[in-house]
């Protein structure tokens, strides 16, 4: 039997290029899910391409971005991590920001998101994860989108600084999540791959991805970040364009087949 993982392309919404790639791939199979920045300049405008295509639309909870120049501003993550951790996090602010983003999500897709993650993982941090429960619970009833896991997939041949950056990403806050959802009955992906430094090119992201996928296991998240172009020159759209070179390529059908995996979306009786 192929083991079914889900591709799921990161920050839908930041920009053209962004929602260009990910519209693109999704429509070619590669991805099966999209993280959405419900405030993002595009994410409105580009919505309803998005809205038909197979693949789970997901709210991709963001607390550390000003996506527009007009947009009040946001805490750095590491101080966003204290914080959370000092137990520092006001209640209302936690839960104003949740609601203008799940409120600006439905507006454009006309319903609820089929999933939540975090833009850089802060879904799962102390005050934000239990904010975010209650509001699953009070918006949607037993009706809730599933959550995703950062609990780190296997780390067989993965280089030490990748397996290193994966395991702290699930030591603040994998376990947590994993046990309240479980309490509450929510599903989740088993475990994370795709975890890396978003350099070295095309070849590495391709020698990396055929390490993830040798490593994947049935239910586990492969998390990618691809753009279509790299109009602004920096060095992470250029590596976005990258991995979209090699999710777009012919050569990742062949990859999928050598390890027994297919791309899915979260199956129902996933946890």
């Amino acid at each position: 039997m192929s083991k079914r993982i889900v591709v799921c392309g990161d920050d839908f919404g930041m920009n053209a290029d962004i929602d260009e790639g990910m519209i693109a791939l999704a429509g070619m199979g590669r991805l099966s899910a999209v993280s959405c920045l419900a405030l993002g300049p595009t994410f409105a405008a580009n919505a309803r391409r998005l809205a038909p295509l197979d693949v789970d639309a997901g709210l991709h909870v963001n607390f550390t971005e000003a996506l527009r120049p007009d947009a009040a501003p946001l805490p750095a993550l590491g101080t966003l991590i204290f914080n959370a951790y000092a137990g520092r996090l006001d209640a209302q602010w936690i839960d104003a920001h949740l609601a203008r983003q799940f409120d600006a999500f439905e507006a454009a897709m006309g319903r609820a998101p089929d999933y939540i993650d975090g833009h850089r993982h802060v879904h799962q941090l102390p005050g934000i994860r239990a904010r975010l429960l209650l509001l699953l619970k009070d918006r949607y009833g037993a009706d809730r989108p599933w959550l995703r896991q950062t609990a780190p997939g296997m780390q067989s041949g993965i280089p030490l600084r990748e397996a290193f950056k994966a395991r702290v990403i699930g030591a603040l806050g994998a376990a947590a999540l994993a046990r309240e959802a479980r309490k509450d009955g929510l599903r989740t992906n088993r475990r994370l791959l795709g975890v890396y430094g978003f350099e070295g090119g095309k070849r590495r992201y391709a020698d990396l991805l055929q390490n993830w996928l040798f490593n994947a296991r049935d239910c586990d998240l492969l998390m990618c970040h691809p753009a279509v172009d790299c109009k602004d020159g920096s060095a992470l759209s250029r590596q976005r364009r990258a991995e979209f070179d090699v999710l777009a390529s012919p050569k990742l059908g062949d990859w999928l087949r050598v390890n027994g995996v297919r791309i899915s979306r979260l199956p129902a009786a996933a946890r």
